[in-house]
Protein backbone atom coordinates (compact mmCIF):
# COMPACT_ATOMS: atom_id res chain seq x y z
CA UNK A 1 0.00 0.00 0.00
CA UNK A 2 0.93 3.63 -0.41
CA UNK A 3 0.77 5.36 2.97
CA UNK A 4 1.12 9.11 3.50
CA UNK A 5 2.59 9.79 6.94
CA UNK A 6 1.81 13.38 7.90
CA UNK A 7 4.31 14.43 10.55
CA UNK A 8 6.54 11.70 9.17
CA UNK A 9 9.85 13.25 10.18
CA UNK A 10 9.22 13.41 13.96
CA UNK A 11 10.01 11.01 16.79
CA UNK A 12 7.16 8.60 16.04
CA UNK A 13 6.59 9.44 12.39
CA UNK A 14 10.13 8.69 11.25
CA UNK A 15 9.99 5.27 12.92
CA UNK A 16 6.55 4.54 11.45
CA UNK A 17 7.90 5.29 7.97
CA UNK A 18 10.85 2.97 8.54
CA UNK A 19 8.64 0.16 9.86
CA UNK A 20 6.14 0.42 7.03
CA UNK A 21 8.79 0.48 4.32
CA UNK A 22 10.51 -2.50 5.95
CA UNK A 23 7.19 -4.35 5.72
CA UNK A 24 7.06 -3.73 1.98
CA UNK A 25 4.74 -0.73 1.83
CA UNK A 26 5.43 2.64 0.22
CA UNK A 27 5.41 5.02 3.17
CA UNK A 28 6.05 8.65 2.29
CA UNK A 29 6.90 11.17 5.05
CA UNK A 30 5.35 14.64 4.88
CA UNK A 31 6.00 17.62 7.14
CA UNK A 32 6.64 21.34 7.01
CA UNK A 33 10.14 20.53 5.81
CA UNK A 34 8.68 18.76 2.76
CA UNK A 35 6.35 21.66 1.95
CA UNK A 36 3.02 20.89 3.61
CA UNK A 37 1.13 22.98 6.13
CA UNK A 38 -1.79 21.36 7.94
CA UNK A 39 -3.11 24.74 9.12
CA UNK A 40 -3.17 26.58 5.77
CA UNK A 41 -3.80 23.36 3.84
CA UNK A 42 -0.79 23.95 1.60
CA UNK A 43 0.35 20.78 -0.17
CA UNK A 44 -2.15 18.43 1.45
CA UNK A 45 -3.94 17.36 -1.74
CA UNK A 46 -0.60 16.49 -3.31
CA UNK A 47 0.58 14.68 -0.18
CA UNK A 48 -2.42 12.34 -0.03
CA UNK A 49 -2.76 11.86 -3.78
CA UNK A 50 -2.80 8.15 -4.60
CA UNK A 51 -2.49 7.15 -0.93
CA UNK A 52 -4.44 4.17 0.37
CA UNK A 53 -3.88 5.29 3.97
CA UNK A 54 -3.16 8.58 5.75
CA UNK A 55 -1.42 8.49 9.13
CA UNK A 56 -1.60 11.85 10.92
CA UNK A 57 1.12 12.26 13.55
CA UNK A 58 1.25 16.06 13.60
CA UNK A 59 1.03 17.70 17.00
CA UNK A 60 0.01 21.03 18.44
CA UNK A 61 2.98 23.36 19.06
CA UNK A 62 1.57 24.13 22.52
CA UNK A 63 -0.19 22.17 25.28
CA UNK A 64 -2.40 25.10 26.35
CA UNK A 65 -5.77 26.54 25.39
CA UNK A 66 -4.52 27.11 21.82
CA UNK A 67 -4.21 23.36 21.17
CA UNK A 68 -7.91 22.68 20.35
CA UNK A 69 -7.74 25.22 17.55
CA UNK A 70 -4.74 23.45 16.06
CA UNK A 71 -6.47 20.07 15.99
CA UNK A 72 -9.77 21.51 14.72
CA UNK A 73 -8.15 23.22 11.75
CA UNK A 74 -5.59 20.53 10.93
CA UNK A 75 -8.13 17.71 11.05
CA UNK A 76 -10.67 19.65 9.00
CA UNK A 77 -8.03 20.23 6.33
CA UNK A 78 -6.60 16.72 6.37
CA UNK A 79 -9.97 14.95 6.37
CA UNK A 80 -11.17 17.09 3.48
CA UNK A 81 -8.02 16.32 1.49
CA UNK A 82 -8.27 12.60 2.30
CA UNK A 83 -11.90 12.53 1.23
CA UNK A 84 -11.14 14.31 -2.05
CA UNK A 85 -8.28 11.90 -2.66
CA UNK A 86 -10.33 8.77 -2.08
CA UNK A 87 -8.23 7.64 0.90
CA UNK A 88 -9.63 4.46 2.45
CA UNK A 89 -8.15 4.61 5.96
CA UNK A 90 -7.16 7.48 8.27
CA UNK A 91 -5.07 6.79 11.40
CA UNK A 92 -4.20 9.04 14.34
CA UNK A 93 -2.19 8.55 17.53
CA UNK A 94 -3.86 9.59 20.77
CA UNK A 95 -3.46 9.01 24.52
CA UNK A 96 -4.76 6.35 26.90
CA UNK A 97 -7.17 8.05 29.30
CA UNK A 98 -7.52 11.14 27.12
CA UNK A 99 -11.25 11.28 27.80
CA UNK A 100 -10.76 11.07 31.58
CA UNK A 101 -8.78 14.28 32.25
CA UNK A 102 -11.01 17.25 31.34
CA UNK A 103 -8.82 19.52 33.45
CA UNK A 104 -6.03 19.44 30.85
CA UNK A 105 -6.46 21.63 27.76
CA UNK A 106 -4.21 19.38 25.68
CA UNK A 107 -6.17 16.24 26.57
CA UNK A 108 -9.41 17.99 25.65
CA UNK A 109 -7.78 18.94 22.36
CA UNK A 110 -6.71 15.37 21.60
CA UNK A 111 -10.21 14.12 22.45
CA UNK A 112 -11.58 16.68 20.00
CA UNK A 113 -9.22 15.27 17.38
CA UNK A 114 -10.61 11.78 17.99
CA UNK A 115 -14.19 13.05 17.74
CA UNK A 116 -13.50 14.88 14.49
CA UNK A 117 -12.01 11.74 12.99
CA UNK A 118 -14.87 9.50 14.12
CA UNK A 119 -17.43 11.92 12.67
CA UNK A 120 -15.50 12.39 9.43
CA UNK A 121 -15.97 10.92 5.95
CA UNK A 122 -13.06 8.42 5.97
CA UNK A 123 -12.87 4.98 7.65
CA UNK A 124 -10.52 5.35 10.59
CA UNK A 125 -8.42 3.89 13.38
CA UNK A 126 -7.32 5.54 16.63
CA UNK A 127 -4.24 4.23 18.43
CA UNK A 128 -4.16 5.34 22.06
CA UNK A 129 -0.77 4.99 23.76
CA UNK A 130 0.36 5.50 27.34
CA UNK A 131 3.09 8.03 28.21
CA UNK A 132 6.30 7.79 26.16
CA UNK A 133 9.47 6.75 27.96
CA UNK A 134 11.27 9.22 25.72
CA UNK A 135 9.51 12.19 27.38
CA UNK A 136 10.64 11.43 30.93
CA UNK A 137 13.51 13.94 30.82
CA UNK A 138 11.08 16.68 29.83
CA UNK A 139 8.69 15.73 32.63
CA UNK A 140 11.54 15.91 35.14
CA UNK A 141 12.56 19.36 33.90
CA UNK A 142 9.12 20.90 34.43
CA UNK A 143 9.36 20.95 38.23
CA UNK A 144 13.10 20.69 38.90
CA UNK A 145 15.63 22.94 40.53
CA UNK A 146 19.26 22.40 41.47
CA UNK A 147 18.44 20.15 44.42
CA UNK A 148 15.03 18.58 43.93
CA UNK A 149 12.52 17.32 41.41
CA UNK A 150 8.88 17.52 42.48
CA UNK A 151 6.56 14.89 41.03
CA UNK A 152 3.09 13.62 41.89
CA UNK A 153 2.42 9.94 42.61
CA UNK A 154 0.32 9.62 39.45
CA UNK A 155 0.30 6.03 38.13
CA UNK A 156 1.67 5.77 34.58
CA UNK A 157 2.56 2.87 32.29
CA UNK A 158 5.47 4.09 30.14
CA UNK A 159 5.97 2.79 26.62
CA UNK A 160 8.98 3.06 24.31
CA UNK A 161 8.52 5.16 21.17
CA UNK A 162 9.73 2.27 19.00
CA UNK A 163 6.86 0.14 20.35
CA UNK A 164 4.37 2.93 19.68
CA UNK A 165 5.63 3.29 16.10
CA UNK A 166 5.40 -0.44 15.51
CA UNK A 167 1.80 -0.50 16.70
CA UNK A 168 0.83 2.50 14.58
CA UNK A 169 2.44 0.91 11.52
CA UNK A 170 0.61 -2.37 12.10
CA UNK A 171 -2.75 -0.65 12.50
CA UNK A 172 -2.13 1.49 9.41
CA UNK A 173 -1.40 -1.57 7.29
CA UNK A 174 -4.56 -3.37 8.44
CA UNK A 175 -8.24 -2.75 7.80
CA UNK A 176 -9.84 0.27 9.51
CA UNK A 177 -10.99 -0.36 13.07
CA UNK A 178 -13.54 2.45 13.12
CA UNK A 179 -12.61 2.41 16.79
CA UNK A 180 -9.75 2.53 19.27
CA UNK A 181 -6.70 0.29 19.84
CA UNK A 182 -4.99 0.81 23.21
CA UNK A 183 -1.28 0.11 23.69
CA UNK A 184 0.78 0.37 26.87
CA UNK A 185 4.12 -0.47 28.37
CA UNK A 186 4.49 -3.69 30.38
CA UNK A 187 4.91 -2.05 33.82
CA UNK A 188 3.06 0.48 35.97
CA UNK A 189 4.97 2.98 38.12
CA UNK A 190 4.00 6.04 40.07
CA UNK A 191 5.54 9.09 38.43
CA UNK A 192 7.64 9.97 41.48
CA UNK A 193 8.99 6.42 41.59
CA UNK A 194 9.84 6.60 37.90
CA UNK A 195 11.65 9.87 38.55
CA UNK A 196 13.81 8.24 41.21
CA UNK A 197 14.65 5.32 38.91
CA UNK A 198 15.58 7.72 36.11
CA UNK A 199 17.79 9.98 38.22
CA UNK A 200 19.54 7.02 39.84
CA UNK A 201 20.35 5.54 36.43
CA UNK A 202 21.81 8.87 35.29
CA UNK A 203 23.87 9.29 38.45
CA UNK A 204 21.88 12.42 39.29
CA UNK A 205 21.85 12.99 43.04
CA UNK A 206 18.86 15.33 43.15
CA UNK A 207 16.04 14.27 45.46
CA UNK A 208 12.58 13.44 44.13
CA UNK A 209 9.95 14.99 46.39
CA UNK A 210 6.44 13.58 46.13
CA UNK A 211 4.20 16.59 45.50
CA UNK A 212 0.56 16.06 44.47
CA UNK A 213 0.42 19.60 43.04
CA UNK A 214 3.53 19.47 40.84
CA UNK A 215 3.46 19.61 37.06
CA UNK A 216 0.90 18.79 34.39
CA UNK A 217 0.16 15.31 35.69
CA UNK A 218 -1.01 16.69 39.04
CA UNK A 219 -4.39 17.20 37.35
CA UNK A 220 -4.75 13.46 36.71
CA UNK A 221 -6.93 11.64 39.21
CA UNK A 222 -6.61 7.91 39.85
CA UNK A 223 -5.06 5.47 37.39
CA UNK A 224 -6.74 6.67 34.18
CA UNK A 225 -3.38 6.92 32.34
CA UNK A 226 -2.88 3.16 32.70
CA UNK A 227 -4.64 0.24 31.04
CA UNK A 228 -3.89 -3.32 32.13
CA UNK A 229 -6.15 -4.60 29.35
CA UNK A 230 -4.27 -2.78 26.59
CA UNK A 231 -1.98 -4.52 24.14
CA UNK A 232 1.23 -4.63 26.17
CA UNK A 233 4.46 -3.68 24.42
CA UNK A 234 7.63 -5.64 25.27
CA UNK A 235 10.14 -2.95 26.27
CA UNK A 236 10.66 -2.50 30.02
CA UNK A 237 11.74 0.90 31.34
CA UNK A 238 15.05 -0.20 32.86
CA UNK A 239 15.96 -1.99 29.62
CA UNK A 240 15.11 1.16 27.67
CA UNK A 241 17.28 3.24 30.01
CA UNK A 242 20.18 0.89 29.41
Amino acid sequence: MKIAVIGGTGLIGSQVVTDLNAAGHEAVPHSKSTGIDVISGQGLDEAVSGADVVVNLTNSPTFDEASPGFFQTSMDNLLAAADRGGVGHFVILSIVGVDQVPELDYYKAKLLQEQLLAAGPVPYSIVRATQFMDFMDAVLSWTADSDTVRLPATPIQPIASKDVARAVAEVAADTPLNGIHNIAGPEIFTLDELGRITLSHKGDDRTVVTDPTAGMFAAVKGDVLTDKNAHLAPTRYTDWLS
